[in-house]
């Protein structure tokens, strides 16, 4: 599950809030061990995820770099060429 969560600093254009929140999702779900909490669980799930989305999206906020900002699709092929060459399979 935690391979999901990738990295959101320094894209242009910025991490949207659904990414923030897909990222939160996979971390709650990683630290509670379930993918779907049960009936009695999923408030405290709920909670746990909008915490986590608003803490990610604060430190997005704040944080500063002086590198220039990545390209997202750059990152893509670079991502796909790195799996290709470690799993064996095309790019």
């Amino acid at each position: 599950m935690c391979r999901n969560i990738r990295q959101l600093h320094n894209f242009e254009p910025p991490a949207t809030s659904d990414e923030v929140r897909a990222a939160a999702l996979q971390y709650v779900r990683k630290v509670s061990g379930s993918t779907k909490p049960s009936l009695a669980n999923q408030a405290a799930f709920d909670e746990a995820v909008e915490a986590v989305a608003h803490a990610t999206q604060h430190l997005l906020d704040h944080l500063t770099t002086s590198a220039p900002p990545k390209d997202r699709d750059i990152e893509r092929a670079r991502a796909r060429a790195r799996n290709a060459e470690r799993f064996g399979t095309p790019a």
